[in-house]
């Protein structure tokens, strides 16, 4: 190749290692060695694809065959294909959307600046309910063959397992995940299958509280997180959240708590990214204080506009930090699948009470969650997710801006399942889901995620489990209902 030449797929050889691959069909074989072809940079961003003749005609396939596979990819936001330019490979990637912010196995990788974000929910359908995935994009059809082979496959054993962290086979798909995605090297014996982050903080209050122990929450946080602590004896106390997250000068005056709970990826529920300073302060305080960090991954695989930080836990030297992770959120709310990564002086005390309450996750949706992971049909799902919610967030903010233009301020729309839409100062957030309620609206107040804190008003806009057509009507709602006097003044 001349000198200075960018890559063109017409150079690459035929990728016999993925079309000869036995089990694996043509179709696939193709999309698999172009996309890797993509990653590893062989076809840098910009590259021009040869047209699908072209290439069909020297990989030796049908025409048809190539087009499927520019099709998927281009569905898949690996390139671009425009009428009368060609295909090209996209400036950036779908992976690098979900890759954490470092490479190396140093404690402190290099970090991309901070990216507000955010979170809340209740029932699917209903404009504009909050923290739900859109159960409709789940490909099914391909879930349940993968399962079918899965439990086909299925010895004995494994039916019969009694290890109460969970099935092997899925807690190395967790560790790889989280290895390649959050920045997280650990093993699987360090990862518990739980039934999600509900159940994990439940897990967690059992066997690090006792009556009387201080627990810090986020201040606005989540409001189970609260309940659950209190349930086990805890005396909650309240840290306020800024601009950069939990605030560290304030749980410094708290040396005595047995633990933090928080939510740096995606703050529950104002959306804001904890910075890298504040992660690091709030290590040390855990070092220094002999406290445990809960950290709820919460959102963090919905980055639209940027590749999101490490996991908190990828910075832990200490071994204080608590990881948890939910598949729920990902997938579908039924599936009930999410996992914990313990620090190992708390891997013995939470396995007991796993064993003593009894294990929640059945085998067989372990079984085919694990293989599903491995055909790499996770990553896949949540790369389409993350368009299809990326793009009915764009249609929210242009039908509001377009209706209701400077009558309110969003935030935390850069990733996560909800926005944060700030009301003027004088409005009252409770009157105004009522008006919203009667035109058939359902908006969380942000006051219902504040315990002592008084903030401005504002409610919460979920918008991934909702249609574009749904989206587009219920924003010229919402927007009719910005354009009335501040509901509440006086």
């Amino acid at each position: 190749m001349p000198r200075g030449k960018s890559p063109h797929a017409l150079d690459l050889p035929r990728p016999t290692s993925w079309l000869d691959k036995a089990g694996v069909n043509k179709q696939d074989g193709a999309y698999e060695a172009l996309r890797s072809a993509i990653l590893t940079k062989m076809l840098p961003a910009g590259s021009r694809l040869p047209s699908s003749r072209t290439l069909a005609e020297r990989w030796e396939l049908s025409r048809g065959t190539i087009e499927t596979v520019f099709d998927r990819l281009h569905a898949e936001a690996y390139v671009t294909r425009v009428p009368g330019s060609g295909t090209r490979v996209c400036a950036v990637v779908p992976e690098r959307f979900l890759m954490a912010g470092f490479t190396d196995t140093s404690p402190v990788g290099p970090f991309s600046e901070p990216v507000p974000v955010s979170d809340t929910g209740v029932r699917d359908g209903l404009p504009f309910v909050a923290r739900r995935a859109d159960a409709s994009l789940f490909p099914m059809a391909a879930w349940s063959k993968c399962a079918t082979r899965a439990l086909a496959a299925a010895t004995p054993e494994q039916l019969c397992s009694a290890d109460p962290a969970g099935l092997l086979q899925l807690r190395q798909q967790i560790a790889d995940f989280l290895a390649k995605y959050r920045g997280i090297r650990c093993d699987p014996q360090d990862i518990v299958v739980t039934t999600g982050i509900r159940h994990a903080i439940d897990l967690l209050a059992r066997g690090i509280v006792r009556d009387g122990d201080k627990v810090c929450l986020e201040e606005p946080g989540y409001p189970a997180a609260r309940a659950l602590f209190a349930l086990a004896g805890a005396v909650p106390v309240d840290i306020a959240v800024d601009a950069e997250g939990i605030d560290c000068a304030a749980l410094a005056a708290h040396t005595d708590a047995c633990l933090a709970y928080v939510t740096p990826a995606h703050q529950s529920p104002l959306g804001v990214t904890m910075s890298v300073t504040r992660r690091l302060a709030l290590l040390e305080w855990a070092n220094d204080s002999g406290a445990w960090v809960v950290e709820d991954d919460y959102d963090s695989e919905f980055n639209y506009h940027s590749a999101p930080l490490a996991a908190l836990k990828a910075l832990d030297q200490y071994q204080r930090v608590i990881y948890c992770g939910s598949f729920n959120k990902t997938l579908f709310a039924g599936l009930r699948v999410g996992f914990m990564v313990l620090p190992p002086a708390l891997r013995p005390p939470l396995l007991r009470i796993v064993q003593l309450t009894g294990r929640s996750v059945g085998v067989t949706q372990q079984l085919a969650l694990a293989a599903w992971m491995e055909e790499g049909a996770f990553v896949r799902h949540l790369r389409l997710a993350r368009l299809a919610y990326k793009e009915r967030r764009d249609l929210l903010l242009a039908c509001l801006e377009q209706v209701a233009p400077g009558r309110y301020t969003i935030s935390g729309q850069q990733a996560g399942f909800h926005c944060v839409l700030w009301l003027p100062p004088d409005a009252d957030e409770r009157v105004f889901c009522a008006l919203a309620a009667q035109e058939g609206l359902a908006l969380q107040p942000l006051g219902d995620f504040c315990h002592s804190a008084r903030l401005a008003p504002a409610v919460l806009l979920g918008y991934t489990a909702l249609s574009l057509a749904q989206v587009r009507h219920a924003a010229q709602k919402l927007g009719r209902l910005l354009l009335l006097p501040a509901p509440g003044a006086e």
